[in-house]
């Protein structure tokens, strides 16, 4: 999650050239591809960093901008417009983010204590983070204990830049605190943590954490869009004669009234039953596929009895 030298990514020098970004890229996405390193939550994590600095190492302009920016380089622009009302009186100064040379003088005005006084604030970035939940957690909703590194503002300088910091201003940071995931959670859901991202500069706002959700399959319970689906075995003699048997739900265990003759894969939908709406107090249903369960074993009288069905099954054709 947090922030990091793209040339260190890749494992390229800052003056290596598109041929030799592009072949550390390869090099580092095979290493790391989630389909090499089947759950493993790191080498994803890796793999989406690398992903991230190709995307703008490999992109002239965007990395022009991270050379000069550094880890703030889409501010870019930003930077740019507010530098120009006194640019003349700082004509002579580098402004290299990545070396440090002229960064003390530009994020010091930029960001608060600066020679000429100019001050501004802004929001800090938006942070992503995989959640994988079970779907009886995302059932009932849980909460999940969240341990993350994001790069803050460096405490020892206060955003003008210093030794401890690299001259970037910026200081890696161990972050732990618990989130909720709502009930009704599918893969894919975006969970915004409000003011749980990167730190803002000169007093601006943090940015906020989105939790992105995936959701474990289950052995019982097949989830399409916030319906469930699921077999309900019922023994043979139900199923002719009629009855009631048990189903499960992901909550409790709900009684079903079968009709005489009820065919074997006929479904029944049994309202809200099934996920919770996400946000909401309502669900979705429980289509329980009934599924005939023939005996194993049967005793000498059954055996005779089922002849005696036979020989009238037959009369009857």
């Amino acid at each position: 999650m947090a922030n990091s030298d793209y040339y260190h990514v890749l494992g390229v020098s800052r003056d290596a050239n598109d041929k030799q970004i592009k072949q550390a890229y390869r090099k580092m996405a095979r290493k790391h591809h989630p389909d090499v390193n089947s759950g493993d939550k790191a080498a994803e994590g890796k793999f989406k960093k690398v992903n991230e600095a190709y995307e703008v190492l490999s992109d002239s302009q965007k990395r022009k901008k991270y050379d000069r920016y550094g880890d703030n380089w889409q501010h870019a622009d930003q930077f740019e417009q507010q530098r120009g009302g006194h640019r003349s009186a700082r004509q002579s100064q580098s402004f290299d983010f990545g070396g440090g040379g002229g960064f003390e003088s530009v994020f010091g005005d930029l960001f608060g204590g600066g020679r000429g006084g100019y001050r501004t604030s802004m929001r800090g970035q938006d942070a992503e983070y995989p959640v994988e939940v079970t779907l009886k957690q995302a059932f009932n909703g849980t909460t999940e204990l969240i341990q993350l590194q994001m790069d803050d503002q460096c405490p020892s300088c206060a955003g003008n830049g210093c030794y401890a910091c690299n001259g970037q201003g910026l200081t890696r940071q161990v972050h732990r605190f618990e989130v909720k995931v709502p009930a009704g959670v599918k893969s894919g859901s975006r969970v915004r943590i409000a003011g749980k991202g990167g730190s803002g500069y000169g007093g601006g706002k943090p940015g906020d954490l989105y939790l992105i959700v995936s959701v474990k399959a289950h052995s019982g319970f097949q989830r399409k869009i916030d319906d469930l689906h699921t077999e309900a075995p019922i023994p043979l003699t139900t199923a002719v004669l009629g009855g009631e048997i048990n189903v499960a739900t992901l909550d409790k265990n709900v009684v079903l009234t079968v009709p005489p003759l009820t065919q074997n894969g006929k479904s029944f939908r049994l309202k809200g039953k099934g996920m919770p709406h996400l946000g909401k107090t309502t669900r979705g249903d429980l289509l329980a596929k009934v599924k005939v369960v023939l005996p194993k074993d049967i005793t000498d009288e059954e055996k005779q009895l089922f002849e005696k069905l036979r020989e009238l099954q037959g009369s009857v054709e």
